[in-house]
């Protein structure tokens, strides 16, 4: 589950997976979430979460709920800074010279938690590929293997 050797350090950011799993009610979200002294949304993810809204058919639904998420004293959000952008290139070289390149938007999440010093939090099997990030990558309620 924990796939790097530090432990959770308060600090979880939600990758758009999480997101969406903690929006219908995944009791291991919701039990880290609870466990959380602060939540992160990076930037990306908000507008991945965009996207989906806006392609989806409950678009000011699911922009409602997220408004109130964000509300909460505990989330905050991510931004993208000159730093974020010093460990993507890092990353994005590393994961290229390794053969194992994974989707600009995750190394982006995944430069963003770096960042923040936070442990993610994903259904996304590609953030594996990088191992200094700290992040736990559950599997769907009923999936084996």
């Amino acid at each position: 589950m924990t796939h790097s050797g530090a432990e959770f350090s308060g600090r979880l950011v939600l990758d758009t997976s999480a997101y969406s799993h903690f929006r219908a009610g995944d009791g291991r979200v919701l039990d880290l979430i609870a466990a959380a002294e602060v939540v992160f949304l990076p930037t990306i993810v908000l507008g991945e979460l965009e996207a989906g809204f806006t392609l989806g058919r409950r678009d000011l639904e699911n922009r409602t709920l997220l408004a109130e998420f964000l509300t909460e004293p505990f989330v905050s959000t991510l931004p993208v800074t000159p730093m974020v952008a010093r460990q993507y290139g890092r990353l994005f070289s590393e994961l290229r010279r390794a053969g194992t390149p994974i989707p600009i938007n995750d190394i982006w999440i995944a430069a963003t938690t770096l960042d923040c010093g936070g442990h993610l939090l994903s259904f996304d099997g590609d953030f594996k590929m990088i191992t200094a990030l700290d992040c736990t990558v559950l599997r769907p309620t009923g999936e084996t293997g």
